[in-house]
């Protein structure tokens, strides 16, 4: 790409935005341009507003610093600078869908790491590496917003990338019931143990919400597009528990599958090692080199040693065997807020350029 391509970062202080913008910090085809937040921000520095709240690892990038952040409800002041957003705003889920749609509107494409367009059903909602072909419902999509260029585009819930890339890698012996039970970390609540002491050596068996997106949002991957829209797939049936565990960073699933069709273990182990989509094959900048890979040791993966497998792009599945009332069963484990959060976004945007949806306003 000859001209990186402006960014904006709606909701650039709180932690989603804080990991769009690590991440973003050397990145080939993207330079952060525009950070936009609550009206308390708007003004000053991004170095004041977030003051001691950055809670990346590595230091706040030196190129942003310095940007005063802008009010994102001055939508078209906000959209004026840049080629297209990412959003990780916290508002109120009617509240995200208008502004969504205002960006959108202005022509701007916006690729959201939010919950409220996920069901929307002229919105994808895409893991690059499993459903691409969804991005087609776009065009469908800007009729009815009556825009050319603007659009909105989510990724799944952090939960389902745990288990979810192994379910699609094993279709073809088709699962048709699954049990999971994730053990999410705390940083998909925004929030690590200086905010939330009360998670020190603590697991709160509820997360609000979470249960009926692990449950259903798989259903909408493996959806069709079916009249301008996208209909949710019948099945594999899933249930699911999610639980608070006192981890920062990594969600780990446990999972339960029926297949339809007779399958082994080697069979299964090696689906998960050969599986390859869009991103692989086009080489896109984020994009895990191997998406998939999967361990032999009986302990793991593990959060300590596995969350950032391909710097927390790459999935982590250990532990298929043969369960006595299941078929199989297996662990997965994912990093929430790359893979799952800001990088499973940024690597969505990447897709959505190479395949033209994403261009430089002219």
């Amino acid at each position: 790409m000859e001209k990186k391509l402006k960014v904006g970062i709606l909701g650039g202080t709180g932690m989603v935005g804080q990991r769009f913008i690590s991440l973003l910090e050397q990145h080939p085809w993207f330079e952060v341009t525009t950070i936009a937040a609550s009206p308390r921000s708007a003004g000053q520095t991004y170095e004041a507003a977030v003051g001691p709240r950055w809670k990346m690892d590595t230091p706040i990038p030196e190129s942003v610093k310095q940007m005063v952040v802008m009010d994102v409800n001055e939508v078209e002041k906000v959209a004026a600078t840049v080629d297209f957003v990412f959003s990780a705003v916290d508002m109120a889920k009617e509240e995200i869908k208008r502004i969504e749609e205002a960006y959108a509107k202005t022509e701007t494409p916006v690729v959201s790491n939010n919950s409220a367009h996920r069901w929307t059903p002229d919105v994808p909602m895409v893991i690059p590496e499993i459903n691409p072909e969804h991005y087609e419902v776009i065009h469908h999509q800007k009729q009815r917003l009556g825009t050319s260029r603007g659009f909105i585009a989510v990724k799944p819930n952090c939960s389902v990338q745990s288990y979810v890339p192994a379910l699609t890698a094993w279709m073809e012996f088709e699962p048709y019931e699954v049990v999971a039970t994730t053990y999410q970390a705390i940083s998909g609540a925004g929030k690590n143990f200086q905010d939330w002491p009360e998670m020190v050596e603590n697991v709160i068996p509820y997360i609000g919400g979470e249960e009926e997106k692990s449950e259903q949002e798989p259903l909408r991957i493996w959806g069709h597009i079916k009249d301008g829209v996208i209909e949710k797939a019948a099945g594999p049936v899933i249930t699911c528990q999610c639980i608070r565990v006192p981890v920062l960073d990594g969600h780990t699933a446990a999972a339960f599958v029926k297949f339809k069709k007779k399958v082994t273990k080697e069979q299964l182990i090696e689906k998960l090692r050969s599986y390859r989509g869009f991103p692989q094959e086009a080489a896109l900048p984020s994009a895990p080199k191997q998406f998939i890979q999967y361990m032999e040791e009986e302990n793991r993966p593990q959060v300590r040693a596995d969350v950032d497998y391909e710097k927390g792009m790459g999935i982590s599945i250990g532990r298929v065997r043969e369960d006595h009332v299941y078929d199989f069963k297996f662990v997965g484990l994912s990093h929430n807020t790359v893979r799952g959060a800001a990088g499973g976004s940024v690597l969505s945007a990447e897709a959505l350029v190479a395949k033209g949806y994403i261009k430089a306003k002219e």
